[in-house]
């Protein structure tokens, strides 16, 4: 079904020969003589003749084989690929084709229990109990989805005139094999009978009323479509001459670790000219590009995006040109994770985009990239996908409390938008056999501007009491699990797509053994390290630092800078007259910066991890009475001063470190630190 007419295909003209599933790896790319070509072949004459078409539907359930290319197919096409019983129980749906009238019988079986002598030519309602017998006993889909078995319909409400009647038939036996013999039906005879007589006393009524409703959405296609054309997309190479940026502008910072880093690149604002976001972002990514190209790496290496823009009402300008730099053909083995969000780039002097991209020197990565709509989770229609499972590390991609089956922001307001962006990411999880509420090691939640202060505690009650509800019913199953114990950070924005109060973002640990007795949050070594700046240890540090970390694997730390911490940092230099936070902004973050580069240092090497371990390290800051290249320098003089005094900390031409202007953040949702500092280290 497209976009709700029923298209028949019967008179349509294919000419190919005999066309193969000649591409059979997971992920589809275009193949020449492959049997999808022929899917795509007829959908574009289809979309030619039906020009209002914009959406197709099937039926897959379970199978990525059969979804991917059905997305394939739209992408190119740029249709919508509905497929909405996606990830549905299979009990429930077999259940309901019967109840609804779809009368189907077995002309393919090849599984463990299914006997080609005497269970072809059955009609499911027949074989239903048995079905789910062989689930119990052997695990198998009760609707074929794994290929136990192949039906044809010979009756359903969409019939409305006949029905078919299979007369003769042969039974052709493909495989004798003793556990799973593989048998196939060939029909040798059938006919029509007509319905008309048999609905004066069908129990179907109302599902035959609704159907002649709409029979006028039945459109018959016929013609010549042999000929398929595809819509040249604009590539990269064609937009590099966009705009001319001089040098100056552009900066960069990279963390040193050798086989997964992040790359940052954003633009320093010109009073000169004026760029709009599209151009700004392709200076920025065409950048990014040159680097990963001198690095020996391409888009397929990226993980994870983090794209920051200056505007949200320029949000679709700006993701046309993201997708003509990254696409699914330059990312054979799954196109990025993505979470994106509006901060104020140039309220503190910053060009309209800026680009933070987690790289893999190696392509081990499992992406998980659904496009279709469903009931399932949000829909990834485009080049960035849901999650990527990279070393027992799962980047999940920024959830919107989005209504997966409508695509829309839910009702309710912030709390509600909250608990359903928290449901579509434990979706997510469940396909990677984990969950947000005993697998995550991060949780990060963007919160909008225009949430009312009065809902703004609200939102971490919420959390809290969702992840351990959650929390509760996974521990009550059979299979107990470690559980570890998540950072919150909180975020505050202008603005997030779609005008969304909230976006999730969940980093969780994907343990590869079945137990986590790794997971820790005590300290590995006692070793007392050597003072820096003059700082003393003091047990009001441990106020300042949440920490999650996976023995020998992950080290998560996040830094907590309130005015009540800064005050006890420079106790010794603060005037008594002076304006506090004045005093704070002016005098005394160079302090500040030292302190934060002491104390994470001395919680990543006291858990038996180093800088040269660090995959990301970000500052959040809120627009304070300095300027971002200033906070960077002061921060960039405080790494020059640690690896000065011996710790092993890698000074290059860029920071390690990436400055992230936003309204407020803090590990509660009140958002009122001076200073965030988040770090995320990993062993090799």
């Amino acid at each position: 079904m497209l976009g709700g007419a029923i298209v028949q295909k019967e008179n349509t003209r294919i000419h190919k020969a005999s066309s193969c599933n000649w591409h059979q790896k997971l992920n589809y790319m275009t193949t020449p003589g492959d049997e999808v070509e022929d899917m795509f072949i007829l959908l574009n004459e289809v979309k030619r003749q039906i020009p209002s078409i914009t959406a197709v539907s099937s039926g897959a359930i379970a199978s990525d084989y059969q979804r991917l290319r059905v997305e394939s197919v739209c992408s190119r096409l740029g249709l919508v690929s509905l497929a909405y019983l996606w990830k549905q129980d299979q009990s429930v749906l077999l259940e309901e084709m019967i109840k609804n009238g779809i009368v189907a019988i077995t002309v393919k079986v090849a599984a463990m229990g299914l006997d080609p002598a005497k269970h072809l030519g059955k009609e499911i309602t027949f074989l239903k109990s048995h079905l789910h017998k062989l689930k119990e006993l052997y695990g198998i889909n009760v609707c074929g989805e794994g290929g136990e078995y192949e039906t044809l319909t010979l009756d359903c409400p969409l019939f409305v005139n006949a029905r078919i009647v299979l007369d003769e038939f042969k039974i052709v036996l493909h495989s004798s094999d003793s556990i799973a013999p593989v048998g196939v039906i060939h029909p040798l005879a059938f006919h029509l009978e007509n319905k008309e007589k048999a609905a004066l006393s069908s129990d179907n009524d109302k599902t035959n009323d609704l159907v002649h409703e709409k029979v006028g959405s039945v459109i018959e296609v016929e013609g010549d479509c042999s000929k398929g054309s595809e819509t040249p997309s604009q590539s990269a190479t064609e937009i590099t001459d966009l705009v001319e940026v001089k040098h100056e502008r552009l900066h960069i910072s990279r963390t040193k670790k050798d086989n997964t880093f992040s790359i940052s690149c954003w633009l320093q604002e010109s009073c000169q000219t004026f760029t709009a976001l599209h151009e700004d972002l392709a200076i920025v990514l065409r950048h990014i590009e040159s680097q990963l190209t001198r690095c020996g790496f391409g888009w397929e290496h990226v993980l994870y995006i983090h794209l920051y823009i200056a505007d949200m009402n320029e949000f679709a300008s700006a993701n046309e040109m993201y997708v003509r730099f990254i696409t699914q053909d330059k990312c054979p083995f799954g196109v990025p994770s993505r979470s994106t969000i509006e901060l104020p780039l140039l309220q503190v002097g910053l060009g309209r985009a800026y680009i933070e991209v987690l790289v893999a020197n190696n392509q081990s990565k499992n992406v998980l990239h659904v496009q279709s709509i469903s009931s399932w989770a949000p829909s990834c229609i485009g080049p960035y996908s849901q999650a990527t499972l990279h070393k027992e590390m799962l980047h999940m991609a920024g959830q919107l409390g989005l209504d997966p089956p409508t695509m829309t922001i839910c009702s309710g307001g912030p709390a509600a938008e909250l608990e359903q962006a928290l449901e579509n990411s434990e979706a997510v999880a469940k396909c990677f056999n984990c969950s947000i509420c005993t697998s995550a090691i991060l949780l990060t939640v963007y919160c909008s501007k225009h949430i009312p202060l009065s809902e703004r505690l609200k939102i971490q009650d919420k959390q809290d009491s969702f992840i351990k509800h959650m929390r509760m019913l996974e521990l009550d199953k059979a299979s107990p699990c470690e559980v570890v114990d998540p950072i919150s950070l909180y975020v505050l924005v202008p603005d997030l797509p779609k005008r969304a109060f909230i976006e999730v973002k969940p980093l969780l640990f994907v343990s590869k053994n079945a137990d986590m007795a790794n997971v820790t949050a005590h300290n590995l070594s006692s070793t007392m390290l050597p003072n820096c700046w003059g700082f003393q240890k003091a047990h009001w540090h441990d106020s300042c630092i949440q920490k999650c970390v996976i023995n020998g694997k992950i080290c998560a730390v996040l830094l907590s800078i309130t005015s009540d911490i800064i005050a006890k940092i420079c106790s010794e230099s603060l005037g008594t007259n002076e304006d506090h936070e004045n005093s704070i902004m002016k005098g005394h973050m160079e302090r500040v910066s030292r302190f934060c580069i002491y104390l994470l240092d001395e919680v990543v090497m006291e858990n038996g991890f180093s800088w040269e371990d660090t995959m990301t390290l970000r500052v959040y800051f809120p627009s304070l009475d300095m300027t971002m290249e200033t906070l960077s320098l002061m921060f960039t003089s405080a790494f020059k001063e640690l690896s000065e005094m011996g710790r092993r900390v890698q000074i290059g031409s860029e920071p390690m470190f990436n400055i992230v202007p936003v309204l407020g953040a803090g590990r509660s949702a009140s958002m009122d630190d001076v200073i965030t500092c988040e770090l995320l280290a990993q062993k090799s």
